[in-house]
């Protein structure tokens, strides 16, 4: 199976009173580049993140943005100040000595003075949230390569039409060899009887000329080569997996063949299918940039 470098995957939950969410976002590149974005208290999961992703990619450059919230596990202790409120309360025991008030002193006007009770929040487990973190980022992970997948397989099926296209201009430029060696033949032909005139033409010289332009503008070498790249790309394609940087390779080495062919070309009608080559090998590609 083929898989895209670009894709989008979202997965969310809510564990142990943490309301999760993490999204994956990928686009084309040489190899994998990752990068996490996470609440700053919860910073200590970006390795867990980071080990999920490299287990699952293994090329392109991948966003990964996780949102935590918290609130329905926010969890606080009231406790009395005892230090504070004693010294609240002698005061207002001395206040009312000093001045001959009545004692109405309570527990609800105690209450309301400033740092009489300590609020704390209970500390979270953090261990658990990254646990947490990790799982949900499995389900984003999920989603993300199930679209990479469904890429994949429309770009399996551009590449192999492609090489069937590129397989049948190889086919053309077999056929049409022999002919330019052919019609250079009538043409040096021609050519030597317009200059001898009435002499007797060397018909061994001919065939000699011809065997060496024959040679010259041989590219059975480069077809079979070809024929053989093309072979391998297509298997590689069905196969599927990380192949990516393997196809890559192997446009260039398409790419030198169909050169080579096209520097030996003395035909117009060869040169326009090498053209026509050189476009859909590059076609190919500006595709196998998209293949893991």
């Amino acid at each position: 199976m083929l898989n895209s470098m670009t894709g989008y995957g979202r997965g969310e939950a809510v564990l142990h009173q943490h309301a999760i969410v993490v999204e994956l976002r990928s686009v084309n590149n040489r190899y994998l580049d990752c990068s996490v974005r996470l609440p700053r208290v919860y910073a200590c999961a970006e390795d867990a993140v980071q080990s999920e992703i490299k287990a699952a990619v293994s090329r392109g450059k991948v966003e990964v943005n996780v949102t935590v919230d918290a609130s329905g596990a926010d969890a606080v202790s009231v406790t009395l100040n005892q230090p504070v409120a004693a010294g609240y309360l002698k005061a207002l025991r001395e206040m009312g000595e000093t001045f001959g008030l009545r004692d109405d002193i309570s527990v609800s006007l105690l209450s309301r003075f400033p740092d009489v009770f300590r609020v704390e929040r209970t500390p979270e487990n953090l261990e658990q949230i990254t646990e947490d973190i990790r799982q949900v980022t499995r389900m984003a992970l999920a989603d993300f390569n199930a679209m990479r997948s469904r890429e994949g397989e429309k770009l399996a099926e551009d590449l192999l039409g492609r090489l069937d296209t590129l397989e049948d201009y190889t086919r053309r430029v077999e056929a049409r060899s022999p002919e330019t060696v052919a019609a250079y033949r009538e043409r040096l032909t021609a050519k030597l009887r317009e200059v001898l005139e009435d002499r007797q033409i060397d018909e061994a010289r001919i065939l000699t000329e011809a065997a060496i332009f024959a040679d010259k503008v041989a590219v059975a070498e480069e077809t079979v080569r070809l024929h053989s790249h093309i072979n391998q790309f297509r298997d590689m394609v069905r196969q599927g997996g990380v192949i990516g940087r393997k196809l890559d390779f192997l446009i260039q080495e398409m790419n030198r063949e169909t050169n080579t062919t096209g520097s030996k070309c003395n035909d117009l009608e060869m040169s326009t299918i090498v053209v026509d080559m050189k476009a859909e090998l590059e076609k190919l590609r500006e595709q196998v940039q998209n293949v893991e």
